[in-house]
């Protein structure tokens, strides 16, 4: 096994880890260090599935016991009924409208200053969410409505522009329809469980073709693995955070990341592959 591709698996599989959760696009930074590290081929593409899996193990491993409880209650409790019905209907408006301009929406905007300026708007929406007046409501995701759900799910579609970033999309419409910090930021972390899951499970098998290499299992081993450590960090650190800070220092780092990719955009510096 090549020792600098498995290394490249490693350093991509940290990137999707601490990138994942927070609000600062995943998508965005897996393309760019894929560029940088030239590893964008169609093995990259396969790649950047399994490794979101592994982020999406940690957050299943950190909130194990609320996922034991609810699937356990989930013949006889009602409140345990109604947690997976508000993921089933948050989940919904993403997966649709995906279903629908997806295609479009990727030949469109998966280009370098479409990806930058969304990183910069999606900057601004931050800071505008944390400049106004918070009307709190919701403390914790038990106290969803149904309707609450439903324009999460608006909110978390927003995330097909590239560069938006799911999680940020999410906690952000939280912030702006009464739920805390917490709770915003909680919800979104569930609903990352069916989004990716299914996403993971429909582009492995668009790109079944590309899994008869059983000498990969090595790297993407790795990759999911510095995936899931990394996200599980990231994910214990923002809980942490946010306890006592607001969002805006990911907004200036969506600013200066939006920057960045203009910069090696234009000056030529990176040859992106977003098509």
């Amino acid at each position: 096994m090549d020792i600098e591709l498995l290394l490249k698996s490693l350093i991509l599989g940290v990137v999707e880890g601490l990138t994942e959760f927070l609000p600062i696009s995943s998508t965005g930074h897996l393309i760019l260090a894929g560029d940088l590290l030239g590893f964008n081929d169609d093995k990259a593409k396969l790649f950047s599935i399994v490794i979101q899996v592994g982020a999406i193990l940690a957050i299943c491993w950190e909130y194990r016991a609320k996922i034991t409880s609810v699937l356990a209650g989930l013949t006889s409790e009602r409140q345990a009924q109604k947690f997976v019905l508000n993921l089933a209907i948050a989940f919904v408006p993403l997966a649709g409208l995906g279903l629908l301009f997806g295609k479009h929406i990727k030949a469109l905007l998966f280009k370098p200053i479409p990806v930058a300026l969304a990183f910069i708007v999606g900057a601004f929406v931050i800071i505008w969410a944390e400049k106004r007046e918070h009307k709190i409501r919701i403390h914790d995701v038990d106290d969803l409505t149904v309707w609450d759900a439903l324009k999460l799910g608006l909110a978390q579609a927003f995330a097909l522009i590239p560069g938006t970033s799911r999680s940020g999309s999410t906690i952000i419409g939280g912030l702006l329809f009464g739920l805390s910090r917490k709770a915003a930021t909680e919800f979104s972390f569930f609903l990352a469980i069916p989004t990716l899951i299914i996403a993971s499970l429909y582009d492995l098998y668009k790109h079944r073709d590309l899994l008869h290499e059983a000498s990969d299992g090595v790297l993407f081993a790795v990759g999911l693995i510095s995936a899931f450590v990394s996200a599980l960090i990231a994910v214990k650190a923002l809980l942490r955070y946010i306890s006592h800070h607001d969002f805006i220092v990911f907004a200036w780092y969506r600013i200066l990341f939006g920057v960045v990719v203009i910069a090696t955009a234009y000056g030529g510096w990176v040859d992106w592959t977003l098509d």
